[in-house]
């Protein structure tokens, strides 16, 4: 056996080396270098070589860390093609208007965020005067993710581009009087500004990427050439741990997605303190950037670090940045020369020797304000960088003060974040710094001044000049108007009314048949956009594989396995699919994408993207709300839904809450439909209402979320005038003669209703009730407890109006006798919203608690859901009435096992 102690190292690599002894040569050279000038020297050699090595293409890993330097030395860094002392007369406006708006709006308690724009000014102003394009030239243009708490400098640029007004930035964070401005950016309360919802943190990473992706496939498809189209997302350093942030890096870089720019404002700080104490996060993002195969730009000194960069022969200065964590550097900028002396450049001889070759002035200016961040030159150097590298996405790390230019009160305090206003002295140091003309005189009983140059000054002038010729203002959302998408033919959901005999149709099953017709459309075939997380042959979607394509930028480079079968697995360039793998959060991403895109690129799309209906509204739920904030478009489709129909998964997989979930959201609009006819009714009116001829008193800005089952069950016909209750909630299915169960006038009756699979166990209570127990039973089809539940809201509303309407629940269920009782595979939460509009007796069996494994009809009756439940539930109410015999309650119950 090998002595593992003897092996030597190359005898650990597990490739030949063909020539040992040019390769001992080389490390002898190595030991040389170390043992003459030193291990820092070695490193620096060995650095300076693997950058070399990259550069010229050869296949090595590429190093994860460079040093904590920028990225484009200061003798590369382009001239700016414009007025750069403009620029800068421009911003300072901005800086000043944007604290003023927070500082005066904290008059009134509603608070507001001054420091993270004040770090980042220079990101933005850069793009506004530079990068950003509008959607003058092609109802596109860029799309740009603001970062939530910069939303004050937005809206000072937008005062002095003429579209906000005093009263309006007088009303920040105050909307209810309609003209105020939402605390972040918010496109269902401002929708002429803003595009992208991003404050809840970490959504706006994700969804750029997938924004970025989904232009490339809108372009690759031949619905619009998007190639000119540039996603750029601004970011904080503290926000890039939410996991959402990282989660889809990877895909950007495997897709090649050059049409992306992350813009990370590196001020070291979060909301109560450092982002990294004891550490650095820029070298930290670099690593996780350049691992997931991102192109990085540093952008971290500002030009009165070139000098101290000069003078580091030894490389001591690089080596002390490079170990000094992030919070001991913020203590730097707050203290004075001395205590930088004494603790930076004190650390080693060699960094003492430099020090004594830098004035105090500009040790200060280095450590307190140079920032790679706060220089236009810089900023502009690093986004040509990005927006000239191809093949990958580009991510800027640039580092900033936060609270830069608001006064040594402000500036890397860890409390910033928290602080909401300046005093008039700051101010009027602030005006100083800055160099506005506003005289002393302006500062009227305390209260801050706008500032405003006017609206034929050189600088508003200047300001329109930029964006004219970048196509047009910017952020700005424009809904163009669109011609309505023609309806599909009336008999694809026809089709569905005759119902399946007695074969066994699963909901889902139904639901993926009525889209697979739809997209055969030839007018709006193309615009479905379907979307599935790794689950399409559970949904039984493998049929679209071949037809439609997988989306693929990289076409389909193998064989695939299953080529020989009919249903082969095919993935496309101009694929249709969007098949995201085991992503939830990522296919909501998408689906934002595409349900945003007829504002966002003045193109319908229509997406569904179905699911674990168990791992929708709860595991992504913040994203759904995003998608109502962006006021998205489309289909969501729970699958597997309900309780007790997915058997054997148990508990992590069992859903029994979320039409519950979905009914918080004003925009949702959440249908459990029972039946395949239902399914398709439901899907053609919403095709209408958010594609089409939408009615007056609708709003086409909503989604729909349906639950269906994989439970197969035979689906019935149509039966005859039903189409206002499917859409509205709630119709009766059946009477008990109808059902061929007529027991006569004097026979106890009651109401069933059921939403989803649970009205087969309630069809089945119906037949029991009848034969075993004498009572006559209707049965009602609740498709949506959520819409009758907001339509009686509605009318509780109007009468507050003086207005007298009758809920439609009330009204439908007005005049029928006997006890209601409600039954769904979902808590009893679920069809209690309507209780209180119900004029007769109220009772409602729910599946309450965690999922168990078992079987459907054990678990049914584990829940007290099942047809004998139902029963006994429909007999002790009319017990309560004395419409039946006490004893026939208990008798039931022995009877049936409960």
């Amino acid at each position: 056996m090998t002595d593992p102690t003897r092996i030597q190292p190359s005898e650990l690599d597990q490739l030949p080396d063909r020539d040992p002894e040019e390769t001992a040569e080389w490390q002898a050279s190595l030991d040389a270098v170390t043992e003459a000038a030193g291990p820092h020297r070695a490193a620096y050699l060995m650095r300076r070589t693997l950058e070399r090595a990259e550069g010229n293409g050869l296949a090595l890993p590429e190093l994860l860390e460079t040093d904590y330097l920028n990225t484009i030395p200061t003798a590369a860094e382009p001239e700016i093609d414009g007025d750069p002392e403009m620029e800068a007369r421009v911003t300072a406006w901005n800086r000043w208007n944007a604290a003023a708006m927070v500082t005066r709006g904290s008059k009134h308690g509603v608070g507001g965020h001054i420091a993270t724009f004040a770090s980042a000014a220079w990101l933005y102003e850069t793009g506004f005067n530079h990068f950003f394009h509008g959607k003058e030239r092609d109802g596109s243009g860029d799309q740009i993710y603001v970062q939530g708490h910069a939303s004050p400098g937005i809206y000072a640029r937008a005062f002095l581009d003429g579209r906000l007004t005093e009263e309006h930035l007088d009303h920040f964070r105050q909307e209810a009087s309609g003209k105020g401005l939402p605390s972040y950016p918010h496109p269902r309360r401002l929708p002429w500004l803003w595009e992208f919802p991003t404050v809840s943190m970490g959504l706006g990473p994700l969804s750029a990427i997938y924004q970025a992706r989904f232009n490339r496939y809108l372009t690759s498809r031949g619905i619009k050439d998007l190639s000119n189209a540039h996603v750029w997302a601004f970011l904080g350093d503290g926000e890039m741990d939410e996991p959402e942030s990282t989660a889809a890096l990877t895909l950007a870089a495997r897709e090649g997605l050059d049409n992306l720019t992350f813009v990370i404002n590196c001020n070291l700080q979060r909301l109560d303190g450092p982002v990294r104490a004891n550490f650095k996060i820029v070298q930290e993002l670099e690593a996780e950037f350049r691992g997931a195969g991102w192109n990085v730009v540093k952008t971290l000194w500002g030009s009165a670090w070139d000098e101290l960069f000069r003078l580091d022969t030894t490389g001591a200065l690089v080596r002390r940045l490079r170990e000094v964590p992030d919070a001991q550097f913020q203590t730097y900028q707050t203290r004075d020369v001395a205590y930088i002396r004494e603790h930076f450049f004190g650390a080693e001889p060699a960094l003492a020797e430099l020090g004594k070759l830098l004035s105090d002035d500009k040790i200060l200016e280095c450590f307190k304000t140079s920032r790679g961040g706060h220089e236009p030159r810089k900023v502009y150097a690093a986004y040509r960088a990005a927006l000239s590298h191809e093949g990958r996405p580009t991510v800027i790390l640039a580092q900033t003060v936060k609270g830069y230019t608001l006064g040594k009160g402000f500036e890397s305090k860890n409390a910033n974040h928290q602080m909401k206003k300046l005093t008039v002295d700051e101010f009027k140091d602030m005006r100083d710094l800055l160099g506005l003309p506003i005289p002393d005189s302006a500062f009227v009983d305390g209260q801050v001044p706008y500032g405003h140059p006017g609206a034929d000054s050189p600088e508003v002038r200047y300001l329109h000049e930029r964006r004219a010729a970048l196509g047009g203002l910017a952020p700005a959302r424009r809904t163009q108007p669109l011609a309505p998408l023609p309806a599909p033919a009336d008999k694809v959901f026809a089709a569905f009314d005759k119902g399946s005999g007695t074969q066994p149709v699963a909901t889902t099953m139904a639901f993926v048949r009525l889209v697979k017709d739809l997209i055969r459309d030839k007018e709006t075939g193309k615009r479905w956009v379907p979307i599935v997380p790794d689950e399409a042959r559970t949904f039984g979607m493998e049929s679209l594989f071949p037809s439609l394509g997988i989306y693929s930028p990289k076409g389909q480079t193998y064989e695939p396995v299953d080529r020989d079968q009919l249903m082969y697995y095919r993935e496309a360039k101009n694929g249709q699919i969007l098949n995201e793998g085991i992503t939830e959060a990522g296919s909501m991403a998408d689906f934002i994408a595409a349900a945003t895109s007829y504002a966002t690129h003045g193109e319908q799309m229509i997406p569904f993207y179905i699911f674990y209906s168990m791992f929708g509204w709860q595991r992504t739920g913040d994203q759904m709300w995003q998608l109502g904030d962006q006021l998205g478009r489309g289909f969501l489709v729970g699958a597997t839904a309900g309780r007790t129909t997915l058997t054997g998964e148990g508990l992590q997989h069992a859903d029994g809450h979320s039409p519950a979930i979905a009914a918080t959201n004003p925009a949702a609009l959440t249908y459990d439909p029972a039946f395949a006819y239902e399914i398709a009714a439901i899907v053609k009116d919403g095709l209408r209402r958010m594609y089409g001829e939408t009615r007056a008193d609708e709003d086409p800005n909503v989604f729909y979320y349906l639950t269906v089952y994989n439970e197969p069950m035979p689906q019935p016909a149509k039966p005859e005038g039903v189409e206002e209750g499917i859409l509205k909630g709630l119709y009766r299915f059946n009477t008990a003669e109808t059902a061929g169960l007529s027991l006569g006038e004097k026979a106890p009756r009651a109401q069933l209703l059921a939403s989803g699979t649970a009205i087969h166990w309630v069809l089945k209570a119906q037949k029991m009730l009848a034969e075993e127990w004498g009572v006559a039973a209707d049965v009602w089809s609740a498709t949506s407890w959520g819409e009758l539940r907001r339509d009686a809201m509605e009318a509780d509303e109007a009468l507050l109006r003086g207005e007298e309407r009758v809920p439609y629940v009330t009204r439908a269920l007005s005049g029928a006798p006997g006890p209601v009782v409600a039954v769904s595979d979902y808590m009893r939460q679920v069809p209690d919203q309507i209780a209180q509009w119900v004029e007769q007796d109220w009772t409602s069996l729910g599946a309450d608690g965690f999922g168990i494994s078992d079987t459907r009809d054990a678990a049914r009756r584990y829940f007290g859901v099942d047809a004998e439940s139902v029963v006994v539930a429909t007999l002790a109410q009319l017990a309560r009435r004395g419409l039946v015999k006490p004893a026939a309650v208990k008798e039931a119950r022995e009877r049936y096992g409960l």
